[in-house]
């Protein structure tokens, strides 16, 4: 199901900012060579992150869900000078590509990579994020968000990906159990006093959830 009209995802592409060599080269090769790229997140979804990174200058972001390393490299766009990105990734093959793409950037220093499951590898950050970026197994993403929200700094912001989940949550009979995950979430965080949050329809659907 195409959630946004091609014409205008064209549109929006073709007249949307231009990435720079290094992340134009990590969107070709993934697209090109690895088996699950559709878990990518897109260009025009990249300059997304660029530029919430850039509106809040962040000291402190957390991702979960590195892939390849395109996000975070994203992400790392807005730092302030002496921020960084941890970013967690609990595939090792994936990760070791993140890395390698990390050793090459003007942002190699800023960006800390963890392998591993991020429900345990959270907890031993010790950190107060300025922004978190959601974007892995959909199953979990209640989990992550209760999980982190604590950490969060008041008026933080959590960006949480694949929100419309191919457009399956529309369904007034949602099967499948990463549609069914993602509508909960959607409902939980919509339910919560403790944040106020937004849906736009970006690609496959991002939330900015901020906490109040």
């Amino acid at each position: 199901m195409n959630i946004i009209n091609p014409l205008a995802e064209r549109y929006i592409e073709q007249l949307t900012s231009v990435h720079d060599a290094l992340l134009k080269q990590i969107l070709e090769e993934t697209n090109a060579n690895h088996p699950h790229s559709h878990m990518l997140s897109g260009a025009v979804q990249g300059h997304f992150l660029k530029m919430i990174s850039k509106m809040i200058h962040p000291v402190k972001v957390l991702e979960i869900g590195t892939f390849t390393g395109f996000s975070a490299l994203c992400l790392a766009e807005g730092l302030q000078t002496h921020g960084e990105v941890h970013t967690i990734e609990v595939r090792e093959d994936d990760a070791a590509t993140a890395q390698k793409n990390f050793n090459i950037s003007v942002h190699k220093d800023l960006i800390k990579l963890h392998v591993g499951d991020a429900k345990k590898i959270i907890p031993t950050l010790l950190q107060e994020w300025d922004l978190i970026f959601i974007d892995a197994d959909k199953t979990s993403y209640i989990e992550y968000y209760e999980l982190t929200l604590p950490l969060l700094k008041e008026n933080g912001f959590i960006l949480a990906d694949n929100v419309l989940f191919h457009g399956q949550v529309f369904n007034e009979n949602i099967s499948g159990k990463n549609a069914k995950a993602i509508h909960e979430f959607n409902l939980h965080v919509a339910q919560d006093d403790r944040t106020e949050q937004v849906i736009l329809s970006v690609r496959d659907g991002i939330s900015i959830i901020r906490k109040v």
